[in-house]
């Protein structure tokens, strides 16, 4: 019983990670990885800091792994994934929006301390 068990696992795995593999799966991983970097990207930058900390990065990794994860979801035409990429990407551009405005708001200001 535990073989046959272990043996249609493996065929299940076998199918999933080899047989199924092209090239929309692999934009799928791609989009994965990069969705997944951003935690790495902002976990480094929290312990550097000693404090938690959202740095520029992790917003570039959010659009760049959303933007993909969301051709992938249409490609699937999975209508659950598609929607949750696309409000999440919304929410990672008017972050970006936030944090670039807060940066030239900044600079000006450094501007006018330094005249």
């Amino acid at each position: 019983m535990l073989v046959d068990i272990a043996h249609a696992v493996g065929d299940y795995l076998h199918d999933v990670f080899v047989i199924q593999i092209d090239g929309w799966i692999i934009l799928g991983f791609v989009a994965q990885l990069l969705f997944t970097g951003r935690f790495v990207v902002q976990w480094l930058a929290s312990e550097k800091a000693g404090r938690s900390v959202v740095p520029f990065a992790f917003w570039s990794f959010s659009i760049g792994g959303g933007a993909l994860l969301l051709i992938y979801a249409l490609y699937r035409k999975d209508p659950v994934f598609i929607a949750g990429q696309l409000l999440s990407l919304v929410i990672y551009l008017r972050n970006v929006q936030f944090v670039l405005r807060e940066r030239r708001r900044d600079n000006a200001e450094a501007a006018q301390q330094q005249a």
